[in-house]
Parts: structure tokens; sequence; C-alpha cells
């Protein structure tokens, strides 16, 4: 059965939805934009639109009475409500979009802390590796960066390979107290990384 045109004239409403919609967004550009959202949605379901809401309790008669001004009364409301809906939900949404925003500032701030706290370490690990006496640092050095062989090591050196493993044991303890804080420099530790690596003589 065709819908009767009257029952849906939707240019007729225009005017208060324009007047609801400045109401709700207090800005004329947004206004528009949120009447032609209201109209799409109002479209797409427009089956759902029930002209016997008019009157509820009426019998058909009665409404048929009230002709196209109850009709239209209805319509207004119905497309009114739509509007709201979609207010409601694009206000949600920025909210939303706002939210991931704000999720995003904070994840990129915890990523970035890391980074800083990485560059830190660096530095403090650097700065503790040059302050070694100058034959760890150059036995470290030459195994840990360079990548030579303990044999390899010792010989650029002209030192014992026995002499060699002792720098770097002391060197990566004292690289490691530093790692570890107050706690590592125990007598235990220090007996530990020191004690098997002393050349024999």
């Amino acid at each position: 059965m065709k819908r009767d045109e009257t029952s849906f004239d939707v240019p007729a409403q225009l005017g208060v939805m324009r007047r609801y919609a400045r109401s709700l967004t207090r800005d004329d550009i947004e206004a528009e934009d949120l009447v032609h959202d209201a109209l799409v949605r109002a479209y797409e379901r427009r089956g759902s639109f029930d002209t016997d809401r008019a009157a509820p309790g009426k019998g058909a008669r009665d409404s048929a009475q009230k002709g196209a001004g109850q009709q239209g009364s209805v319509l207004r409301g119905w497309l009114l409500s739509v509007l709201h809906n979609v207010f409601i939900d694009r206000r949600r949404s920025r909210i939303a979009e706002a939210r991931r925003e704000a999720d995003s500032v904070d994840l990129a701030e915890t990523s970035a802390a890391p980074a800083q706290e990485h560059h830190l370490r660096l530095a403090q690990v650097r700065d503790a590796f040059m302050a070694l006496p100058e034959e760890q640092r150059a036995a470290l050095h030459l195994v840990a960066i360079e990548g030579l062989g303990y044999a390899e090591a010792a010989a650029t050196l002209g030192i014992p390979p026995g002499t060699l493993m002792s720098r770097l044991s002391r060197a990566r303890a004292t690289l490691r107290a530093m790692e570890d804080g107050p706690a590592a420099e125990t007598p235990n530790h220090l007996r530990i990384v020191g004690g098997t690596d002393e050349p024999s003589r």
C-alpha cells in the first residue's frame, strides 16, 4: 500500500529541525550538518514511522478527523527524535575520539619514557666504562666492542691470557656494580666475580 505523501512531508519540518539543531549545537554550520545527518537517518528508517502514533487510544475515524495537521505533528516529533538521537550519537563519537586521542598521547609519552631512560642508561654505562682503569678499559674494549677473541686480545695487549681474563673480570664487576646498585657490592659478590679469574702464578 502506497504511503500517503501528506503523512511524510519532510520539507515542511525543516525549519523546526534547523531551530532545534541550532539549539543543540549552538553553531549554524554544525546545525546544518546535524540536520543533514538526521534526514539521512530518517530516510533510511522511514519504514519505522507510524502515523497511528498520533492519537494513542483513539479510533481510526477520530484520527482521520485530525487530518494532515495531526500527521504533521507526529512527523515533527519523529524527526526531532531522530535528530536528537543523531546528536547524541555524534557527541558520544566525539567523546570516544577524544578519549582515543588522549590515550594516544599518554601512550606516546609512556613510549618516550623508556627511550629517554635508555639513553640515560647508555650515558651512565659509557661514563662508567671511561672511568675504568686503562688496562681494564682496553681489555674490555677489545673483547666486548671490537669482538676479538681472548687469545687475540691478549696478544694485542702483549699480556698472558690469564691476565686478560682477570682484567675483563674486574672491569665487568665494576660495570655490574654500577648497574645493580649498592646491593650488588657485597663481599660475596666481589669474591665470586674476581676469584677464579686471577691468573695462576
